[in-house]
């Protein structure tokens, strides 16, 4: 004897989210709807990250690798400031390291 662990239906899972709806007998009913998909957000400031869309799995699998983030270091991971400032602060870097005669390494 099979037992089906979700006696309300296959598809109605806590993932997804209720929604309280009247129906013309007066009485209500709970609508099962997706939650919505958040931004992206920078990993070190938080900031919703710019050029990178969002949605579904089904959506989101459709899109090529260029679509999906911008196409430069961190795109996809830093915002345009935080990339900025990294990239200014491993030139000093580099620049003291060339001064000082030391080894190129990262």
């Amino acid at each position: 004897m099979k037992v089906e662990l979700n006696p309300r239906g296959t598809r109605r899972r806590l993932k997804k989210r209720r929604t309280a709806v009247r129906i013309p007998g007066g009485k209500t009913a709970y609508h099962y709807r997706h939650k919505r998909h958040k931004p992206a957000k920078c990993s070190h400031c938080g900031r919703p990250l710019n050029a990178t869309p969002t949605g579904p799995r089904s959506l989101m699998k459709g899109l090529s690798k260029s679509q999906k983030r911008p196409n430069r270091p961190y795109g996809g991971f830093l915002c345009s400031s935080c990339f900025h400032r990294v990239m200014t602060a491993r030139a000093l870097d580099e620049g003291e390291r060339l001064l000082k005669g030391l080894p190129h390494g990262k």
